[in-house]
């Protein structure tokens, strides 16, 4: 009978070699051990404590409110309106030979715009002075006759006015030539052309050639209702400092006076169109471009003001996020009035003295805690 193959006697190596087996797959086993997390934090480390989890308050920014005198500016749509505007146009018909400008430019009045071709003009011009030669002529000869009553007193006298009608017709004849260049009527920034030369330009067109607008100033337009429309009346007259809110959200460089309102209500609105003039120096008002404008209306004392960015919505109405004294945030229900300026005047909800939080709103909710610090501190964020 054979022998065994694997015997502990006879093969003692292979005993060896699986008991090492053995050994390498309980190490591998608790080297996995090791890996696991442990307490719920990757890679083995010990859970933290309730300290060491605990974040750092977040910083808001904040403003401590204050009783005091508000001047109220309501933010009203305006839209911007050129001083004067002139359409350039054709007094006579031709073809338009050239185009005299630089589109967008600069034009003084009387300066030439468009060149129409003017020979037929020039023809009757010629043609004109001659008739006016021969009635000359014809008058001269009749009057020499007259002394020997060759001809009669009416027979001059109808060469008189002949020759005065010919003249006349000359004259016209000489201004259409002269109308063949187009001028402008007023001194102003020209727009693009409008019409392209070799084009037929009549008289009466509904086209005109071109337009040109004063820009410096310009008048801004902007409508009130009528019982806030006596207040703005009453408190700032015709010198107001009207301030000028652009499209992309910046004020201004200038202020504006009042200088007109309409004479009558529109009994649609129920509001009044009052007119405004601005400084234009940089032209950086376009007539047609929509303004805010914020005009003063008088003063409310010992009033609160809040500034607009610190006023939250909610689903129960306005309110503001308040830190006490321990830091901790809680919300207050508002009621607005008017503007003054970019503050809005609280008419409930704030008493004075209450630090609001005006930035980092986010970070912020009611009952937590905050660091709150002033607004605009160097390196501090927006």
């Amino acid at each position: 009978m054979p022998a065994p193959l694997l015997t502990t006697d006879r093969n003692p190596p292979l005993r060896a070699r699986l008991f090492l087996l053995v050994m390498l797959i309980a190490l591998a086993a608790g080297c996995g051990g090791e890996g696991k997390p442990q307490g719920g934090v990757p890679g083995g480390q010990p859970a933290a404590g309730p300290a060491g989890a605990a974040m750092p308050p977040p910083e808001v920014e904040v403003v401590r409110v204050a009783r005091g005198t508000a001047t109220l500016t309501p933010e009203l749509p305006g839209r911007v309106e050129a001083v004067r505007t002139a359409q350039v146009r054709a007094r006579v018909e031709g073809i338009v030979e050239r185009r005299l400008f630089t589109e967008g430019a600069q034009v003084r009045r009387g300066q030439p715009l468009f060149r129409l071709d003017d020979r037929p003009y020039r023809a009757a011009v010629q043609s004109a002075e001659a008739e006016v030669e021969l009635r000359r002529i014809q008058l001269q000869r009749l009057e020499q006759l007259l002394p020997h009553k060759a001809v009669s007193e009416q027979e001059v006298d109808l060469a008189r006015a002949q020759l005065k009608q010919a003249e006349a017709q000359l004259t016209r004849a000489r201004l259409d030539l002269e109308y063949t260049q187009v001028p402008a009527p007023i001194s102003g920034r020209i727009g693009r052309a409008l019409v392209s030369e070799g084009a037929l330009a009549r008289p009466g067109e509904a086209t005109p050639l071109a337009v040109i607008e004063q820009l410096d100033p310009v008048y801004v337009l902007f409508t009130q209702p009528a019982a806030e429309a006596l207040r703005l009346r009453a408190s700032s007259g015709r010198t107001a400092d009207i301030e000028l809110i652009l499209e992309d959200g910046s004020r201004y460089a200038h202020k504006g006076r009042l200088i007109t309102r309409d004479a009558r209500v529109d009994p649609t609105t129920g509001a009044v169109t009052f007119k405004a003039e601005f400084p234009n120096p940089e032209q950086w008002l376009l007539p047609g471009a929509f303004v805010r404008v914020r005009p003063p209306q008088g003063q409310l004392a010992d009033v609160v003001r809040v500034p607009q960015r610190a006023v939250l919505s909610g689903a129960q109405g306005q309110y503001v996020l308040v830190v006490d004294g321990e830091r901790k945030v809680s919300a207050r229900p508002v009621r607005l009035g008017p503007m003054a300026g970019t503050d809005f005047v609280v008419l409930e909800g704030l008493e004075g003295g209450e630090t609001v939080i005006v930035s980092g709103v986010q970070k912020a909710k009611p009952g937590s805690v905050v660091n709150p610090r002033p607004p605009d501190r160097p390196g501090a964020p927006r």
